[in-house]
Formats: structure tokens, C-alpha cells, sequence
């Protein structure tokens, strides 16, 4: 009868496992949480959440492990994903930080930035001053003259200058031949520059003499000619410009208190939800700065050590344009912006454009051609903007809100990306303070730290758009 009995307890048991594996853990847990100090109600729940094995470290029994318990019992142990997340909030509100982080950076070993940029060798000019009729010859040669102009560095000897506007004489020099007038350099010292008339007119029987040349007349450097024997030319030479900006420390921090974080909230708004409206506006502060801001070193007397501030890349630029603003903008004055973007220097074939609310709405009313299309709409660095096309290039139409923030609803800038560099001395980081140990607050802290600056390379490749 006993032996009957045992064998239908076993096959009960059997068919039965997981309740018999749940009262003998039950069992377990309340004999260990007695030998833990009185077996009391409280000590059997925490055994049931958390069992303390480890000096430093706890190891979950019941309940799957969340980044919550991981902060709490390792605060260290996850890392934040910040540096990331940066380039993906809101990227269409900050472009020129945005492309900044997505063309790298370079390691600043200081707060104080020097760097060099060099700009192709200018070819336009303008006379200085008007230049009287030279019609008597030189020892039988052509006359020659000395002339001033606005820039005489860019001319060498054996350079020849067209003079825009002024009419050439061809064959015996006594009709206009319909070509400007052209002049060879021969010399070039602190008086000027010596020149002599390659298609200039015959004077009482004087060939190539230099008529009257007036102030303002516009002045393009072309090419060289040489003689036959010339062996060497003029030495060209291209000298990079020393320019200097500052780093600037940015800064922005959140606390959220710890009350604040175990309160019951009716939406789910956590700390990673302030971090990233902070990343936000950081982020926006910054893009000003890199824009507008004024390089300077400022003493503090209350903390007895030096500020620095950036300097913005808008008064970096090369180029100036400048558009009435209260006329309608014409197709015909795009194309010309987009010549003037797009010549003169040694920038590239894609460059962007962003401006202010007023700039950006004159551009969109206009009634595209086959000339200028805008109806393409491309995403480069996280950003979407629509493109501009051209016989000159393609510009990335973007609206920029910092611009209307500072005033200058009318006004823009062409930017060129392969030509914009950001030197980083401190790269954008988090860290984690702990105000509770150090008894300030009793809050969680996070502070997010950045010292950077932008540089234009190649000034000329970048214009500013300026309203009259």
C-alpha cells in the first residue's frame, strides 16, 4: 500500500513539474531571506528583485535587466551615444555645423588657431589714374608711358594688359579694328608700371602710340609673350596668407533631479528627451557663432582667466554681391550671382546657398528656364536641399533661420564645402557629474563640451549675398 502510494505521489510530481519547482524555489527564497536577518517581508522582496553577491556589483534574479537598473547599479557602465545622435537632430536648422561634423575636423593642440589659405593670383584691376596721349617715340621705338593702377603687384614684366572699353586700331593704325587696346608691361617698380602699346594708333606718322586712358577703366591681366632668346620670365609667385581664429568653448548642461525622475508623469518625458532639446540648442547657439561671431580674448576678473570667441566665416569670405532690395529679382540677376559664384577662383562646381526667409522667397518666385532649373531636390550630409542648375554650376538652395534671427532676412551665402575646415581643440563629448556625492544638488547631472572653430580655405571660392 506505501509502495502504491509512493509511485503515484512521483507520478503526480511528474505531471506537475512546474508547480513543484516553484513551491521548492518559493521555500528556498524564504529560508534564505531568514538567514539574512529575521525573514521579514521586506528582506524577501528584495531577495526577489536583487540578490547582493558582489561588493560592487548586483546581479538580477527576477525581472530582465533594463538600462534603468544598469544606470543604477553601474552608472558607468553604459555609454552615451551623443556624439552620434549630434549630426541627427534637427541638421536641417544648423547646415553649416552639420557640414562641418560630416567633412571632419582637425585636432586643434591649441585654443588659438593659425592657418594659412591662398587665393588664385588676381588677373582684374582698375586705372588708378587718367594716362594723357603719348605720341612721341622713344629712340625711334614705340612710345612708352608709366601707369598707376589699383593693384600693380599682379603685373610682371612681359605681361599683357586688354584695357575693357577702350578701342585697339588695327593695320596702319588709323581705324579702330573693333579689339580693345592692348598693352605690353616692360617694367614694373614703386613708380609703376612702364608700358608700351601693342595695337594702339598712328600719331603724326607714329606707330602704336597710347591714347588717353582714363581713371576707373577696367584692367585684365593676360598672358605672357616672350622673345625669341628669352630663356627665363619672371618669377610667379603664390603666397599663402596667415590667418588666426580662436576656439571657443561651448557648453550647455541638464540636470533633472531625482524626485523629478521617479515622479509618475502623465507623458514620458525623460532625461534623454532633455539631453536632446538641449543638443538641440547648443547646437543652434553654435551655428551662430560659427556664422557671426567676433574673434576676440576677453579677460574675466571674476574668474581670473581669458574667454575666447570665435570668429564667424562670414566676414571670412572673399566676394561681396549685393542686390536691391526694392526692385523684383529678375532670372537675369540669378544668373549673374551665379557667375560671380562660380568665377574667379579655384573653387568647385557644387557649392551651397543659404540665406535668410526674404533671400530665399525672391529666389523661389522665380519662373525657372531651361537656362537656370530648379527641380531637382538632392539630400547631401544629412540634409535635404533643392538644386540649382547652371551653365556655371549647381547651388543647394537652403533657408536658414539664423539669418532672419539676425536681421538679415535679405541677405545669404554661397558657400563652398570642399573649401570649409573646423579645427576641434576639445570634440564634443558628455560627461556625467556627480553633484550628489559632492554635495551641490541632489540631481542627475550631464554636461556636454565642445571647443571648436571654423576656417575658410580658398576665401574667394565663398560670397556673401548683401541687400542694398
Amino acid at each position: 500500500m506505501k509502495y502504491n502510494n509512493f509511485i503515484n505521489a512521483m507520478r503526480w510530481m511528474r505531471n506537475h513539474k512546474k508547480l513543484v519547482i516553484f513551491v521548492i524555489t518559493v521555500i528556498l527564497i524564504a529560508i534564505l531571506a531568514s538567514c539574512m536577518g529575521g525573514g521579514g517581508t521586506e528582506a524577501t522582496l528584495a531577495v526577489g528583485m536583487l540578490i547582493g553577491g558582489v561588493e560592487n556589483g548586483k546581479h538580477v534574479v527576477d525581472g530582465p535587466l533594463t538600462t534603468d537598473l544598469t544606470r543604477e547599479g553601474s552608472p558607468d557602465l553604459l555609454l552615451n551615444e551623443i556624439d552620434q545622435q549630434i549630426v541627427k537632430i534637427r541638421p536641417m536648422s544648423t547646415p553649416i555645423d552639420q557640414i562641418s561634423r560630416y567633412g571632419g575636423s582637425k585636432h586643434a593642440g591649441s585654443m588659438i588657431v593659425d592657418y594659412y589659405s591662398v587665393d588664385t593670383k588676381p588677373t582684374l584691376t582698375e586705372l588708378a589714374e587718367d594716362v594723357d596721349e603719348v605720341n612721341t617715340a622713344s629712340n625711334g621705338n614705340a612710345p612708352t608711358t608709366v601707369i598707376h593702377t589699383v593693384n600693380d603687384e599682379i603685373f610682371d614684366p612681359t605681361d599683357t594688359i586688354l584695357v575693357k572699353g577702350t578701342p585697339g586700331y588695327g593695320g596702319e593704325g588709323n581705324e579702330e579694328s573693333g579689339h580693345d587696346l592692348m598693352l605690353y608691361v616692360l617694367d614694373r617698380d614703386n613708380n609703376g608700371l612702364t608700358v608700351m602699346a601693342v595695337n594702339g594708333p598712328t600719331v603724326n606718322g607714329v606707330k602704336n602710340c597710347i591714347p588717353n586712358l582714363f581713371e576707373g577703366s577696367n584692367l585684365v591681366r593676360m598672358g605672357r609673350a616672350a622673345s625669341e632668346l628669352d630663356v627665363q620670365s619672371p618669377q610667379f609667385e603664390a603666397l599663402p596668407q596667415k590667418g588666426r581664429n580662436l576656439c571657443q568653448i561651448f557648453k550647455m548642461q541638464v540636470e533633472q533631479s531625482t524626485l523629478q525622475r521617479l515622479s509618475n508623469k502623465e507623458v514620458g518625458w525623460t532625461m534623454s528627451d532633455q539631453e536632446e532639446a538641449a543638443v538641440y540648442d547648443m547646437r543652434l547657439g553654435m551655428e551662430k557663432s560659427f556664422l557671426f561671431g567676433v574673434p576676440r580674448q576677453l579677460w574675466d576678473n571674476n574668474k581670473k582667466e581669458y574667454i575666447y570667441f570665435t570668429g564667424g566665416i562670414w566676414n571670412q569670405a572673399g566676394k561681396d554681391i549685393f542686390l536691391e532690395s526694392s526692385t523684383e529679382f529678375s532670372i537675369n540677376e540669378m544668373v549673374d550671382l551665379m557667375r560671380k559664384a562660380f568665377t574667379g577662383n579655384a573653387g568647385s562646381k557644387r557649392k551651397i546657398l543659404i540665406g535668410g526667409s526674404g533671400l530665399i522667397s525672391r529666389i523661389s518666385k522665380l519662373d525657372y528656364t531651361r537656362i537656370i532649373t530648379a527641380n531637382q531636390h538632392v539630400s547631401k550630409w544629412g540634409i535635404d536641399f533643392t538644386e540649382l542648375r547652371s551653365k556655371f554650376g549647381c547651388l543647394y538652395l537652403l533657408l536658414s533661420e539664423v539669418f532672419d534671427e539676425m536681421g538679415m532676412e535679405e541677405c545669404g551665402m554661397i558657400i563652398d564645402p570642399e573649401y570649409i575646415q573646423k579645427y576641434t581643440h576639445i570634440p564634443f563629448s558628455t560627461e556625467q557629474l556627480n553633484l550628489k556625492k559632492s554635495g551641490v544638488r541632489n540631481v542627475d547631472a550631464l554636461v556636454m563640451t565642445e571647443a571648436s572653430c571654423l576656417v575658410l580655405r580658398y576665401p574667394k571660392a565663398h560670397m556673401r549675398i548683401s541687400n542694398r
